[in-house]
C-alpha cells in the first residue's frame, strides 16, 4: 500500500510543477524578461569581482583565474539551490497571508506543496550562465584534467546545492516564531553566497572563523577549489578538507529537516 500511495503523491507533486511551469511559459515576454534579467543578476556579481581585479592584480594571494574557479563553484552551487528551493524565500508572506494554513490542512507534505507553488524556471538562465562560467575559470585556471578533479568538478557545485538548500529552509523556518525574519534570512543566504564567491583569504579574523567554519561556508568552494587548483592553503589547513563538502551538506540537511518540523509541530497560525 505504500508504494502506490508514494507514487500517487508524487504524480500530483508532478502535475503541481507542470501547471507552474505552464503557467510561467504561457507569458513568454515576461518569462523571456524574467530570464534575461536573472542572467543579468548574475553577470552584476561577476562584474564587480573584474572590478577589483582591475584595480589589483593579485586578491589576498588569488589571481583573477584562480578567484574565477572560486565564484564560478559557489555561483553554480548557490544558483541550483535558488531554483530547487528560493521560492521557500516567500515563507513570510505564507504566513503573514495566511496561505500558510490552507497548506497545512492538506495531505501532503508542507514543505514540497510551498516549494512548488513557485516553481523558480526563471532561474534556469542563471544556472545556466554559471554553468558557463564554470567551464571558463577552469580553463583559465588552467586546471589539470584528471579523474579526480572531474569527480570535484561534478561533486563540488551539487553540495553547495544542497549546503544552500538547506540553508534557505532553516532560516525560512524562523518565520515560524519570527514573521519578520527576512533579514536574517538574507543574511545567511545571499550573504553567505557572497561569501563563498570569493577566496577565504580576502577576510579575517572573527569573521572568516564565523562564516567558513562556524557555518561551514568555507567548505563549499574554497577548498575544493585550492584541490582544483593544485595549491596549498595560505591559512595552513590540510587539503583534504576540499573533498569534506558532501558531509557537510548531508549534516546541513539532515540539520535543516529537524529544524522544519520543529517548526511545523509547534505553528500555531496567524490566528494565535
Amino acid at each position: 500500500m505504500a508504494e502506490p500511495a508514494a507514487a500517487s503523491t508524487a504524480a500530483i507533486y508532478r502535475r503541481l510543477v507542470a501547471a507552474q511551469v505552464r503557467s510561467q511559459l504561457s507569458y513568454r515576454v515576461s518569462f523571456v524578461l524574467d530570464l534575461v534579467s536573472n542572467v543579468v543578476f548574475l553577470g552584476a556579481d561577476l562584474l564587480t569581482v573584474l572590478v577589483v581585479f582591475h584595480r589589483v592584480p593579485v586578491l589576498a594571494g588569488f589571481s583573477l583565474a584562480d578567484t574565477l574557479l572560486v565564484f564560478g563553484l559557489a555561483s553554480l552551487g548557490f544558483s541550483l539551490a535558488e531554483l530547487i528551493v528560493g521560492s521557500i524565500d516567500h515563507m513570510q508572506r505564507h504566513v503573514r497571508t495566511g496561505l500558510l494554513d490552507a497548506v497545512l490542512i492538506r495531505p501532503l507534505g508542507v514543505l514540497w506543496q510551498l516549494l512548488v507553488l513557485d516553481v523558480g524556471l526563471r532561474r534556469v538562465g542563471r544556472v545556466c550562465s554559471g554553468l558557463v562560467l564554470l567551464a571558463i575559470a577552469v580553463r583559465l585556471a588552467e586546471v589539470a584534467v584528471t579523474p579526480a578533479n572531474l569527480l570535484l568538478l561534478v561533486i563540488t557545485p551539487v553540495v553547495g546545492a544542497v549546503f544552500f538548500g538547506a540553508v534557505f529552509v532553516a532560516t525560512a523556518t524562523v518565520a515560524f516564531w519570527w514573521v519578520d525574519s527576512g533579514e536574517l534570512s538574507a543574511a545567511l543566504t545571499h550573504g553567505g553566497r557572497d561569501f563563498t564567491s570569493y577566496p577565504m583569504t580576502v577576510f579575517g579574523g572573527w569573521f572568516r572563523r564565523l562564516f567558513a567554519f562556524g557555518l561551514g561556508f568555507g567548505f563549499i568552494a574554497y577548498y575544493p577549489a585550492l584541490i582544483l587548483l593544485d595549491r596549498p592553503d595560505p591559512l595552513g589547513a590540510p587539503a583534504w578538507l576540499g573533498w569534506c563538502g558532501p558531509l557537510l551538506a548531508a549534516a546541513a540537511a539532515t540539520l535543516a529537516g529537524l529544524i522544519w518540523r520543529t517548526g511545523v509541530r509547534h505553528y500555531r497560525s496567524t490566528g494565535s
